[in-house]
């Protein structure tokens, strides 16, 4: 199985206790993006990213200083580098040294700056939502932009894990940056839904814990049958058979 998940906007650039990091696929690429993005000032940046120009002042100045070869030796594996509720439920940072070489065989973050990553690949600190409405080099958007490229490596990584199932723990905005029809694939979307007065919901703080939290089921259980994700009962969660249809499961609590 290939699992995909987005990435996270809060970041934690704190000591990196991984020792074998990756370097980026599309580092590059992500170098062209950036030193666009600098070009950009705060007043610029606010309307760009649409956040308060506090945080367009930070982002100005993360890109300011965004350098490809800082990578090295200041970057931090990304998977423990976004902090936000995803990865708040998978807890990435008690993975065993098997458990994180599943998860760079077996999971992919999908980035507006870097395009797709392993878990374990180095990063910097930046903001560039997937969905920013950023025009670059001839391409009307990002989704243009990287969309062939993240295509074409979930293809060539689903081939070299033999596999023909993916797992689709991340969002919309991040997941149609793949381009699904080329993909000989069983996609699997798990939905998670709270019991709210008696009727069943997609909660969004409670449902992107869960995909963190299901992507931590899988890599933890080594799980490669992607029957067993059927399993998963984590903080109350269940497989209910009634409110699946197809490949979306759907998981429920209360």
């Amino acid at each position: 199985m290939l699992i995909i998940i987005s990435p996270a906007k809060t970041l934690d650039f704190s000591v990196n206790k991984v020792k074998n990091t990756t370097k980026p696929m599309y580092l590059g690429e992500a170098a062209e993006l950036a030193a666009h993005i600098e070009n950009f000032n705060p007043d610029e940046l606010t309307k760009l990213f649409n956040v308060s120009h506090k945080l367009a002042e930070l982002n100005a100045n993360r890109y300011a200083k965004w350098n490809i070869n800082d990578h090295e030796n200041r970057g931090k594996a990304a998977i423990l580098a976004y902090k936000g509720d995803v990865y708040e439920g998978m807890q990435a940072s008690e993975f065993t040294d098997s458990e994180l070489d599943f998860a760079q065989q077996h999971l992919r973050i999908i980035s507006g700056l870097y395009g797709v990553l392993h878990p374990l690949d180095r990063i910097m600190p930046y903001r560039l939502d997937m969905s920013t409405p950023l025009s670059f080099s001839g391409f009307r958007n990002l989704y243009a932009y990287w969309q062939d490229r993240i295509t074409t490596h979930v293809i060539s990584a689903m081939k070299e894990l033999n596999t023909n199932i993916l797992v689709n723990l991340a969002s919309e905005e991040y997941f149609k940056a793949i381009d699904t029809e080329k993909l000989n694939a069983q996609i699997i979307t798990p939905a998670f839904k709270d019991n709210k007065n008696g009727v069943y919901k997609m909660i969004s703080f409670y449902a992107k814990k869960a995909r963190g939290m299901m992507s931590r089921f899988i890599i933890k259980g080594n799980i490669l049958d992607p029957m067993e994700i059927k399993l998963f009962s984590e903080d109350g969660y269940f497989y209910n058979e009634n409110l699946s249809n197809g490949n979306l499961w759907t998981f429920t609590r209360g």
